[in-house]
Formats: C-alpha cells, sequence, structure tokens
C-alpha cells in the first residue's frame, strides 16, 4: 500500500495525459492543512482549555488562539474578543495528519457515504466540516461529554476545480461517487 507521500509523488504520472503536463512542477501540490474552531460564546475558560487541549492532541501541534477582526454589537463581541482556535500543519505532520484524516477518521464518522464533490472553492482547496471531535482515534471515549466540530481545510497549488479534484482523488480523498459516474 502507497503511502500519502508516494501517491502524491506519483500524482504527476496520473495526472499528466489529462491535463496536459509536461513538467513535474506543473502538477498539483499539497501546500498546507488549516484545522479550525470556533469557541463561540462559551465563556467557561475549562472548556476553552478543553478544546485547545483536544485540537492539539488531534494534530500534534498547539492551537494558536484566534480573535474578532472586528466589534459586533449585536452578537456582543468586541475586537480581539477570542472565537476561535487553529493550527496549520505543513511538512511530515501534515501527511500523517491527512493518512490519519482519510483511513482511519472520516469511516468512523456516522452514516458515511463519501465527502461532496462541491466543496472545492475556485483556488483548488477543499473544505470539509467534521460534525464531532470524536471520530479521531486521539479522543479518549471518557471526553464524549464536551464534543466540538471542526473545520479542515486542504489547500493545494490546482489552478482550477476540475485539476483539484482529479488531484485529491488520486490522492486517496474518500469522495462521494456521483450517480451519472455509477
Amino acid at each position: 500500500m502507497k503511502s500519502l507521500k508516494e501517491k502524491i509523488n506519483s500524482a504527476f504520472d496520473g495526472l499528466r495525459k489529462e491535463f496536459g503536463y509536461k513538467n513535474r512542477m506543473q502538477a498539483p501540490r499539497l501546500v498546507k492543512v488549516v484545522i479550525s474552531t470556533g469557541i463561540g460564546s462559551l465563556k467557561d475558560k475549562s472548556k476553552i482549555e478543553t478544546i485547545a487541549d483536544r485540537l492539539g492532541k488531534i494534530t500534534g501541534q498547539k492551537a494558536a488562539l484566534r480573535g474578532a477582526k472586528k466589534s459586533i454589537a449585536t452578537f456582543k463581541v468586541r475586537q480581539n474578543d477570542p472565537v476561535g482556535y487553529q493550527v496549520t500543519l505543513r511538512g511530515p505532520r501534515m501527511y500523517d495528519f491527512l493518512t490519519r484524516f482519510f483511513e482511519i477518521a472520516l469511516p468512523r464518522t456516522r452514516d458515511f457515504r463519501g465527502l461532496a464533490r462541491t466543496s472545492i472553492d475556485e483556488m483548488g482547496n477543499y473544505t470539509v466540516g467534521v460534525k464531532e471531535n470524536v471520530i479521531f482515534p486521539e479522543t479518549a471515549d471518557e471526553e464524549l461529554r464536551d464534543v466540538f466540530g471542526l473545520s479542515v481545510s486542504i489547500v493545494t497549488t490546482a489552478r482550477s476545480k476540475e485539476e483539484a479534484l482529479r488531484f485529491l482523488e488520486h490522492i486517496g480523498l474518500p469522495l462521494r461517487k456521483d450517480k451519472a459516474a455509477a
């Protein structure tokens, strides 16, 4: 079985004919993976610290606290108030996280039938929302009372949606099969 790094390196060979690549540097690559979660209106310091700790366990890297960019009176939020945590992964940690995410965490999701093909933005990046952090094996079963959702953004160098879709399929992202293709 090929590792994720080997699949990415062989992406050039798999996509060369379809997109007319003449050089390996033209093939899409992974740049980074950004994992983020919001803490909403939580005021309890212990719950906020728990979220940061679990995000750190899941990613293997300390989560950075993010503040509000501007004040919004309706939501009672002031500028620089804590609103969430974010972790940016690059290099070996990124590959390790994506391997665990594709092969262990996503199949543990309730009623999982594949990820939507429409979650690719115009710049070739894929974002998926995870409703429960307990799908990751790093979170213990006794921690079920404080469940939170998170967002995983996979940033690529693809130049179009179609190119990004083919690249992500090639590296093993479990995408839902279209009814037309089935």
